[in-house]
């Protein structure tokens, strides 16, 4: 605890050993997956994919990437926690001396299940994860959360493991990728180097969040870099600092955006999402866009009514800019103008087309209701001064939307301190601080994690 207020670190990490995982796997499937050393000397995990090219199962793809355009993690190992992603004792021993009470934790190399493309493949590696993950975490006073992981690529399968992972195995959550990498229509070919994808709020995911709403979790939005996913403008990006700068970010802000505008949170509005591991400081911008387009494009336009000025007023004005020089070709070049720029006969209540509605259905539901729902949830690290400005930016909705996060186990995540120095990199009031150090990572992940708090948890928790 940190002054008496519980600690939850949203969104800690374990690292897999693709060895140990191997024997969680079925056996047709363990020659696919081990560890190999790169050209750079550094371990990758190694997994035999199916290969559109062949059709057959010959792909060998590593994992982070470890060149090229969207290149993932390089030499990302940390000092001070990678011996704890791997092993519960360590761990237990950096979370008591910092003060975290419980760590919720998603995967590493499980970051890259939705990447796979032979499905049953996929199916094998998150069952396999998820069995792993919950032998890991048992015992240890119940102060370790382990988040499944469910595949994307066949919808059925990944609904019918959400209910094992919660039901049987225990979990509390399960986490999705932003979305699922799916060939680009223009080069069909050359999948999966040349992408598109089919983001979460698609309608063929909808079943995946009905299961959440019907089991009462807090879905966990993680991607990665290098994992083949749409990173936008990190495919763009040769090296692993440019890639991870922008892929996080740019992952949950385009899962989010989605989600908004696709109608996810107004079919489901009980559903929660949280948007993982890209930090919060963004968050006040693109909800200031979210409820700007809105107000402008979709609440108040009315592609039915476009903007027509008066012929007269608009040739008044062509004939005061040229100085009143030629007026009669003037008139004669306004009229043609006009016409060209609003044709009469062009009538668009005559048009029947749903395209010029963007997103009608949401006409009557500011985004923002979203946030103050409680639906929308973010991530931040220890030296993260962004949750002090969310409440500027966005009232008082901003103080419950952000989670604390150690990132333990990845290269980036700071250990000491890292509780004291999120607690101190700005002002926070009482009550701000206990929302941001468990209160909304509670909310966020709900009564699956509330009721399995240790007892001396349970009774801190107002």
């Amino acid at each position: 605890m940190y002054e008496g207020l519980i600690v939850i670190d949203a969104d800690a990490h374990k690292l897999e050993n693709p060895l140990i995982l191997r024997d969680y796997i079925d056996s047709a499937y363990q020659d696919r997956i081990g560890l190999v050393i790169d050209s750079l000397g550094d371990q990758r995990a190694q997994v035999i994919d199916f290969n559109p090219a062949t059709g057959k199962n010959d792909l060998k793809r590593m994992f982070p990437q470890p060149q090229g355009l969207g290149k993932g993690g390089f030499r990302n190992l940390h000092p001070e926690t990678t011996l704890g992603a791997m092993f519960n004792r360590v761990r237990l021993e950096d979370m008591d001396r910092e003060g975290i009470d419980i760590q919720v934790i998603y995967g590493t190399l499980n970051l890259i299940f939705s990447s796979i493309l032979d499905r049953e493949f996929a199916i094998a590696l998150c069952q396999a994860y998820n069995n792993y993950i919950a032998d890991d975490c048992k015992g240890y006073d119940n102060r370790l959360k382990p988040i499944g992981v469910i595949p994307l690529q066949d919808v059925d399968a990944a609904v019918a493991e959400m209910y094992r992972c919660v039901n049987e195995l225990g979990l509390i959550s399960v986490a999705v990728a932003p979305n699922l990498p799916v060939p680009h229509p223009k080069a069909p070919d050359a999948f999966p180097e040349i992408r598109t994808c089919k983001a979460i709020s698609h309608p063929d995911f909808r079943p995946i969040l009905q299961a959440a709403v019907d089991l009462n979790i807090g879905l966990g939005i993680h991607g990665g870099p290098g994992s083949n996913m749409m990173g936008g403008i990190s495919d763009h990006m040769e090296t692993f600092v440019l890639t991870h700068i922008f892929v996080q970010r740019n992952q949950q802000q385009h899962a989010l955006a989605r989600m908004v505008f696709d109608g996810a949170f107004e079919q489901f509005p009980t559903l929660r999402v949280g948007f993982l591991e890209g930090g919060c400081g963004w968050l006040p911008d693109l909800a200031h866009a979210f409820h700007e387009h809105w107000e402008k494009r979709i609440r108040d336009f009315d592609p039915k009514k476009p903007y027509r000025p008066s012929l007269m007023e608009f040739t008044k004005l062509m004939i005061q800019e040229k100085g009143g020089k030629d007026n009669i070709n003037i008139i004669s070049k306004a009229k043609n103008l006009f016409d060209l720029l609003w044709n009469a006969s062009h009538d668009p209540t005559k048009i029947e087309d749903a395209s010029l509605y963007e997103h009608y259905d949401l006409r009557h539901r500011d985004p923002m209701e979203y946030f103050e729902r409680g639906q929308i949830f973010t991530s931040f690290e220890s030296d993260d001064p962004a949750p002090a400005y969310l409440p500027v930016a966005m009232g008082e909705v901003g103080k419950r939307v952000a989670c604390f996060s150690g990132d333990y186990g990845h290269w980036d995540g700071v250990l000491k301190d890292c509780v004291k120095d999120a607690a101190n990199v700005a002002e926070y009031d009482r009550e701000h601080l206990s929302l941001l150090l468990g209160g909304n990572s509670l909310a966020l992940y709900g009564s699956r994690l509330r009721e399995s708090l240790p007892e001396k948890l349970a009774t801190a928790v107002v």
